[in-house]
């Protein structure tokens, strides 16, 4: 670094700052993939039912879902930089609250953590491409691998915080809250950067996101891979265990599906933006969750664990993908930030309805088959949506 950079404000040194970005990224996954292996142990404590237990999934869905609507009016109205250090103080509380005893402050807790992720999840991404327009496709990329990897380390470890160091599944969740805390001090000296005094985009013409199909069809991909990862870390951590594996067993099973997922999630965005269209990615991903879903039909683990490894690398690419499809998919830093609202609010609402709707249907028929069955179907869905948002079109530029 040289003299010049490292006698400049912390929020202008673009190093400090993407150490920053980083640092909240780290923070936007735990608190919901730490759960899934803890599910047996909340359920038993609280006394859920598996419905309700895969409410805990579905709760900061819904929080996601809803707060992204106003998530950039949030970063407006506050400049994003700020607006991103008061969704971490959000996330912080809501990890302290929902341990504090009860299912009432459980839920309650869980979706002020989901408010503070979803704020942090719409702004990130324009502020990237407001403070760090040359670097785009690999801070993208370096983020969403930070994103993957910490949600995978969350699910590894967060049985045996529990269960081998006695922490119970309240110590495991809020141990997560060092990490918060150490986004926040990392990130406070960034709510300095200055707001934008003049609209760039004043004599811009107006494109109601809402209104376009090449939108909906970009938000709708996002939901289903989004669906897809929410429901896996919530259920198959139980479907494994009622295959033989122990809590801690499956834990480190999802941990090392996402694990693997983070080749995925780097490469993507980098090999997506070398293409005019991305529907060739789209149809190799879709092939890949084909394959490794209906591997799961196989009572044999080694298969399983094969069958996981191509769903992984499907899971960690197509996060990644969905988040480069915004940027491609729009021409300017405003529509971006408006599909980016709309995409994970009309997303995520979808997302939403995996993990509650297997719960409801286990609790009827008792079958682990379905959640093979509800892959399969989000798998066709997925690759349906990701080619029509893959091809080479831009919205309000071309009839869409």
């Amino acid at each position: 670094m040289s003299t010049k950079q490292a006698s400049q404000p912390l929020y202008k040194n673009s190093g400090f700052l993407f150490l920053g970005i980083m640092l909240v990224a780290f923070n936007l996954r735990p608190s919901i993939t730490a759960v899934g292996p803890l599910i047996p142990l909340i359920r038993e404590d609280l006394g859920l039912s598996n419905g309700w237990a895969g409410f805990l999934t579905t709760l900061p869905l819904l929080t996601f879902a809803t707060f992204s609507l106003f998530s950039a009016a949030i970063g407006k109205k506050l400049g994003n930089s700020q607006a991103i250090l008061l969704a971490l103080f959000i996330l912080l509380i809501g990890s302290i609250v929902r341990v504090l005893g009860g299912s009432h402050w459980l839920y309650i807790g869980t979706g002020l953590t989901g408010i503070g992720i979803v704020i942090c999840n719409v702004l990130l991404i324009p502020l990237i491409k407001n403070r760090l327009p040359q670097k785009i496709g690999i801070v993208t990329a370096s983020y969403t691998t930070g994103m993957t990897l910490t949600a995978a380390i969350a699910s590894g470890i967060s049985a045996p915080l529990a269960i081998d160091l006695n922490l119970g599944w309240q110590g495991s969740l809020l141990s997560w809250g060092i990490l918060i805390l150490m986004g926040i001090l990392m990130w406070a000296p960034q709510t300095k950067f200055p707001k934008p005094i003049i609209d760039i985009h004043a004599n811009e013409i107006k494109i109601n996101v809402w209104k376009s199909r090449l939108a909906w069809q970009v938000s709708l991909f996002m939901g289903i891979q989004s669906l897809l990862f929410f429901t896996l870390v919530a259920w198959l951590p139980d479907m494994m265990i009622s295959r033989g594996l122990s809590p801690v067993e499956a834990g480190l099973l999802i941990s090392l599906m996402q694990v693997v997922g983070l080749l995925g999630t780097f490469i993507s965005p980098i090999i997506a933006v070398k293409f005019k269209d991305q529907v060739g990615i789209i149809l190799v991903l879709g092939s890949m969750y084909l394959i490794g879903f209906s591997s799961l039909f196989i009572h044999t683990l080694w298969v399983n664990y094969v069958g996981l490894t191509l769903v992984g690398l499907g899971l960690g690419s197509s996060i990644s993908l969905a988040y480069t499809l915004i940027g491609l998919r729009t021409g300017s830093e405003k529509v971006t930030a408006s599909l980016s609202g709309m995409s994970q609010s009309a997303g995520y609402y979808l997302a939403a309805l995996g993990p509650l709707l297997f719960g409801v249907a286990f609790d009827i028929f008792g079958d682990w088959d379905h959640l093979i069955y509800l892959m399969l179907v989000c798998t066709l869905l997925f690759t349906f949506f990701g080619i029509k948002s893959g091809r080479a079109r831009v919205i309000g530029r071309l009839v869409d």
